[in-house]
């Protein structure tokens, strides 16, 4: 499969200051890679390096298989971008916006861009100044989509948008990829990650922590198993499973936490007369939490 972005030890310090340490990430052609951490975790800083919008302090970061320093004009010919935080010109009405970027772009499909202007519900006629915060988000994603590029690189892209704006913008994301597009989005929105991505990785103080499919991070959290036997609670034969914590007997029902699989409590569960076994699965927000509980990551 074609790696559309590849890193490898991607670092960056501002001065003394950390922004990113030894990242490796590749993210192949046609999939929805979640880029996920909380606010200064270095996720900004990566997709910047990557954009030639700053450059990195030591490692390599290549675009398409070009260079994301020496061949960054080839590479944004090729790229739609949303950035986390974005101002543009305020007495320029949202379609004269979205014209002066398509003319930047050597013009683009008008059809194209007015499906996207109805389907996002702007109302292009008024300036830009005039905008509350989430229309001025849907002009930058119109931007970002009007030009139908390969890569699309999303920094926070639903921030300001309503939820029903934020369902239409995860459809038009589907499109995207069904027409061969691929994504990079980054966020700190577990839920949104979760129902759009193939493979996440999570970064830590500017170190990426785990990269997983969205499945492989939810296997690592703690399950919370609750089971209802027909007799006495056998408690010792669960306590001595692996991964099991955190276990209460009351009554003939037996609760527990269970971290990583989940078959070693299933199998020993078979072997008694249950009236009910109740698991319920972790959420990435529980993987996410577990992740940051940990100690600081040491940055060399």
């Amino acid at each position: 499969m074609t790696a559309v972005i590849q890193t490898e030890k991607l670092t960056k310090f501002y001065g003394q200051a950390r922004g990113i340490v030894d990242v490796d990430l590749t993210v192949d052609q046609g999939e929805v890679f979640g880029f996920l951490g909380p606010n200064g975790a270095g996720k900004t800083t990566t997709i910047r390096v990557l954009l030639d919008l700053i450059r990195p302090t030591r490692g390599s970061a290549r675009v398409f298989g070009l260079d994301a320093t020496r061949e960054a004009v080839a590479i944004h010919r090729r790229v739609g971008y949303i950035p986390g935080e974005f101002t543009l010109y305020d007495r320029l009405t949202g379609g004269q916006t979205l014209e002066y970027f398509a003319n930047l772009r050597g013009g683009v499909d008008p059809a194209y861009q007015r499906s996207l202007i109805e389907r996002f519900d702007l109302d292009a006629s008024r300036r830009f100044r005039e905008y509350s915060k989430g229309n001025k988000q849907k002009v930058g994603v119109i931007i970002a989509l009007q030009h139908r590029p390969e890569l699309l690189v999303l920094d926070e892209p639903t921030s300001g948008l309503d939820p029903l704006v934020q369902q239409t913008f995860f459809t038009t994301l589907r499109d995207c990829v069904a027409d061969g597009a691929t994504v990079f989005l980054s966020s700190h929105i577990l839920s949104e990650v979760e129902k759009s991505s193939d493979r996440v990785a999570i970064i830590r103080e500017g170190r990426i922590v785990k990269l997983d499919t969205v499945e492989g991070l939810r296997d690592l959290a703690h399950h919370q198993v609750e089971l209802r036997f027909a007799g006495p609670v056998p408690a010792a034969e669960f306590a001595a499973l692996p991964g099991v914590s955190d276990l209460v007997a009351d009554d003939h029902v037996l609760r527990m936490r269970v971290a990583g699989a989940i078959t070693p409590v299933v199998q020993a569960a078979a072997r008694h007369e249950l009236l009910d076994f109740v698991s319920r699965e972790p959420s990435l927000e529980e993987t996410f939490l577990a992740q940051y509980g940990q100690a600081p990551v040491e940055v060399k």
